[in-house]
């Protein structure tokens, strides 16, 4: 059976607010697809910016995400025609994109964020975020 990556935009894929896709992007892309894996950008940042990130890597994009909401994944897995458990969600934050995916019982993958830049609210969340990535790491 065919398996499917939901990804993230921001500071997933591509720096946040950043659009200049490199080559090993499209490479990853490419081998990724070439590989009978299905892609889908699933992002809350503007729609034109997410569109047209989705149209340079050819692949498609679901926008207007209100994180950990279901919908955007419901919407996704619709797009791809794909189940919930042929599904993994890539993403940064643990507490929207993570809990979004868990939420729908979607298989995380949480990845350090590719830049510091980012929305003031996200960096006030990492500190949290550190404090249970620490808590998960320690042994009990």
């Amino acid at each position: 059976s065919q398996n499917s990556l939901f990804l993230y935009l921001d500071n997933t894929l591509l720096p946040w607010n950043k659009d200049s896709i490199d080559e090993k992007l499209k490479n990853w892309i490419n081998e990724c697809s070439s590989s009978g894996i299905k892609l889908c950008i699933v992002s809350n940042n503007k729609p034109r910016r997410i569109k047209d990130c989705a149209k340079k890597l050819n692949i498609p994009a679901v926008s207007g995400v209100i994180k950990p909401r279901k919908k955007a994944f419901l919407k996704a897995l619709k797009i791809l025609n794909m189940n919930p458990e042929q599904v993994a969600v890539v993403g940064d934050q643990i507490f929207t994109d993570i809990l979004g995916a868990k939420r729908l019982g979607l298989f995380a993958i949480l990845v350090e964020p590719l830049n510091e830049n980012e929305f003031f609210g996200t960096k006030l969340i990492r500190i949290i975020e550190k404090i249970v990535i620490k808590k998960l790491k320690d042994p009990i």
